[in-house]
């Protein structure tokens, strides 16, 4: 199983949206980098839900339940989307503020590559940012 982290900006699609909707179409994702990662997600993995934007706090877990398949907001069938669904919300949502703060988290590359919308979470930071939660 691996970990990742996904961008939604809330007042477009939130948690409470995926929640509401009980499996999300994770579509839309135009970036070269963030596209292969959503290809390499495979069924199980599990995902960090990231309020962008306004928020700026991962407040849930989601599981990837559809592996990648052509993104149908896409007419060129160059880009993908997968399939989630929530798991839970995080106990407290871990703050952009506090992800850049914790000494351990330095290489997750949502610091570092701050624009793409999925990013890999390792084994390591997931424990991090579950301890930082109160997961």
């Amino acid at each position: 199983m691996a970990y990742w982290l996904m961008k939604s900006e809330p007042d477009a699609y939130g948690w409470d949206d995926l929640v509401r909707d009980g499996e999300g179409y994770w579509d839309g994702v135009r970036n070269p980098t963030a596209a292969l990662h959503m290809r390499t997600m495979k069924q199980g993995d599990q995902v960090l839900f990231y309020h962008s934007n306004t928020g700026l706090e991962a407040v849930g877990i989601m599981e990837v339940s559809g592996e990648a398949e052509p993104d149908r907001t896409d007419a060129t069938g160059r880009w993908v989307a997968v399939r989630v669904k929530p798991v839970k919300p995080l106990p407290k949502p871990v703050s952009l503020k506090a992800i850049k703060a914790e000494p351990r988290l330095a290489d997750l590359p949502m610091i570092r590559q701050s624009r793409l919308s999925v990013v890999p979470v390792s084994p390591a930071e997931w424990k991090v940012i579950m301890e930082m939660a109160g997961a």
